[in-house]
């Protein structure tokens, strides 16, 4: 047994991401032996995909865009007259990874504070409530415990003929270690990934060519919300090319040659280097889920009820493994839930409409709850309530007046269904939105709430109040 590594546990959790460090950290924080395996081989692996590879290093490298971007175009607006700037991709990369180093060491003093062992290794069931974990050194070990909480997250997806390579055939990955800007970048897949990846490397110069299969960007998103996005991208140059899919790709020498097929027929766009943002696979291979009963469902995500719970008892699976909205916030949310479960807590599930979905992109996009088509689909007579950023005197300061806010509510009751929101900063607004459908607030409530002048958040308030016919700035 390698020193520190004790028998058994009252949890092992498997995977130290978002949903699996704030599930560990939950645990004993209510009074179980905790221990969490991570399969990344040192402390800064701790954080998973989201701190290392995904939310916090995308978003520093958006905020880099954001940056030259108001230098570029709106510097001058502003007062602010910049003669000469350099547009350096290495250095926006060497940040973003400073700003991800920074908060994975802090989880490690997080478990050491709350008493969570961590440990660096692969783990598989091996049934009967025992875990074997491979420990970077090759040694093995068996750990019993009383419950497991599997969090193993996902990985990119791609299509054959589409493999990655690491260098021209990219995933969101190795987008975000590139020291030199591509000139010319394909982006397949037009959700929050393809996006804010199309953000970033048109901010800094690349000629970029978004590819979407679906009639529109961000497919998950309110068509108007999408549409002010895809207006945004073509006044900034980004080719946007929707119904198309792939079709083939061609390693040449230098340049690769991606055939597209849309409606007017087939296309070779000659690129540089093309980003695979088509979505994302459930980590679940060589887990000994067979061993231990835990079945999938007919979508390959591991099968679970409302507080997490598998088809075996005393295991659960949180997070992307668990199944869509693969975000990171609904993890770290589902980890609270399975580690109270656990404990007999009071807990309750959380359902799919009440989590928050945001892009980060220029301009931003957030939103919860039902989409109007939803809604009707849903069989509500809705009440739509919309307010423009170009109407607001914060956006306006800001010098970003292109956006609006959207809520989406039940025309008799007049509960708030859904809210959709794009412009600046609009994922900082979302958290009014969500706590509205948490208590199942109606649009008079929002409306009657008196929102600071001027802030970005009247624009919610000018909704609310455009639901009910009373709009008083539009």
């Amino acid at each position: 047994m390698r020193e520190g590594i004790k028998g058994s546990y009252d949890l092992l959790v498997i995977g130290a991401g978002p949903g699996g460090y704030v599930a560990a950290i939950r645990a004993a924080q209510l009074g179980m032996d905790v221990a969490c395996v991570e399969s990344e081989s040192r402390e800064g692996g701790l954080g998973g995909v989201c701190l290392n590879w995904g939310c916090i290093p995308t978003k520093a490298m958006l905020e880099s865009a954001a940056l030259a971007r108001r230098i570029k175009d709106d510097a001058a607006d502003f007062g602010v007259k910049v003669k000469a700037y350099e547009l350096d991709m290495a250095a926006a990369t060497g940040r973003s990874r400073q700003v991800s180093d920074r908060l994975t060491k802090g989880i490690k003093f997080l478990f050491d504070r709350n008493g969570v062992m961590p440990i660096f290794g692969r783990a598989k069931l091996a049934g009967d409530k025992k875990v074997t974990v491979e420990l970077k050194s090759g040694e093995r070990t068996t750990v019993s415990t009383s419950n497991i909480i599997i969090a193993t997250g996902s990985r990119p997806k791609t299509f054959p003929g589409f493999e990655f390579d690491g260098e021209r055939v990219i995933s969101s990955r190795e987008a975000l270690e590139l020291k030199r800007l591509p000139g010319h970048i394909v982006v397949v897949g037009a959700g929050s990934i393809g996006m804010e990846f199309a953000d970033i490397f048109n901010a800094f110069g690349a000629n970029v060519t978004v590819v979407e299969i679906l009639p529109q960007l961000l497919p998950l998103e309110d068509t108007e919300i999408a549409g002010v996005v895809e207006r945004s991208f073509k006044k900034r140059g980004i080719k946007v090319k929707k119904k198309t899919g792939v079709k083939s790709l061609a390693k040449l020498d230098k340049k690769l040659q991606v055939t597209v097929e849309g409606s007017s027929g087939e296309e070779v766009i000659e690129c540089d280097a093309l980003l695979m943002a088509v979505g994302r696979v459930p980590n679940v291979e060589d887990l000994g889920l067979e061993t231990a009963g835990v079945k999938l469902d007919d979508q390959g995500w591991i099968q679970t009820d409302g507080f997490c719970l598998t088809t075996t008892e005393g295991i659960y699976a949180i997070g992307d493994v668990a199944g869509a909205p693969m975000l990171a916030h609904k993890a770290s949310h589902e980890g609270r839930i399975a580690a109270e479960h656990i404990a007999g807590q009071p807990t309750h599930p959380i359902t799919p409409y009440d989590v928050p979905s945001c892009t980060y992109c220029h301009p931003e996009v957030a939103s919860i709850g039902r989409t109007e088509k939803q809604a009707k689909e849903n069989g509500f007579d809705v009440t739509v309530g919309k307010f423009p950023f170009s109407a607001n005197g914060r956006a306006l300061a800001a010098g970003s007046p292109d956006g609006m806010v959207k809520i989406v509510a039940d025309a008799k009751y007049r509960e708030v269904l859904g809210v959709h929101m794009v412009g600046h900063h609009v994922t900082e607004l979302v958290a009014e939105a969500g706590l509205g459908r948490a208590l199942e607030s109606t649009v008079d409530e929002i409306a009657a709430t008196v929102h600071a002048h001027p802030t970005l958040s009247e624009t919610l308030m000018e909704a609310a109040l455009a639901a009910l016919g009373r709009a008083i700035h539009i």
